[in-house]
């Protein structure tokens, strides 16, 4: 997998669900901690068709096209044979990110990440350094494979 197409990848594991209380029927904001880049994360997920657990371990991507050659994705699903970074992966949500922020912590500073998955929200907040390559108003694929 080309490093230039995965802007960041890690292991989580699933801490709490709803930290804030059940708001919709079929959606679930996990709270999950990732193993190797200490990111934490808030990621709503649409729990009817992907079910999550507390103490789920998975890895999750988050990329700027599935082509695994780099190319711009068209913004069009095409079926066929050709090879797509979603085939490694259960479940992907296609959104923009729309809000970058440095914060400071006792004496770290930490940066977030907001990104909207047609109104599925994902918060990432940790080392300033992973949060690097990401821009404003970037499209995204976030990707989850449970493992």
């Amino acid at each position: 997998m080309s490093s230039n197409i995965v802007l960041f990848e890690d292991i989580f594991v699933v801490d709490k669900l709803d930290p804030d209380g059940k708001k919709f029927d079929k959606v679930t904001r996990i709270e999950a901690r990732s193993q190797n880049c200490d990111m934490f994360m808030h990621l709503d997920v649409n729990t009817e068709i992907y079910p999550m657990a507390v103490g789920d371990k998975f890895t999750m991507a988050l990329a700027h096209t599935l082509n695994p050659d780099g190319t711009p994705d068209t913004g069009y699903y095409t079926p066929g044979a050709r090879k797509s970074l979603a085939d490694k992966y259960e479940y992907i949500m296609h959104g923009k990110l729309y809000k970058i922020s440095d914060r400071a912590s006792g004496k770290t500073l930490k940066a977030e990440i907001y990104v909207s998955y047609g109104g599925l929200l994902m918060m990432l907040k940790g080392d300033p350094s992973y949060v690097a390559n990401f821009e404003l108003d970037q499209r995204l694929f976030l990707l989850i494979r449970k493992l």
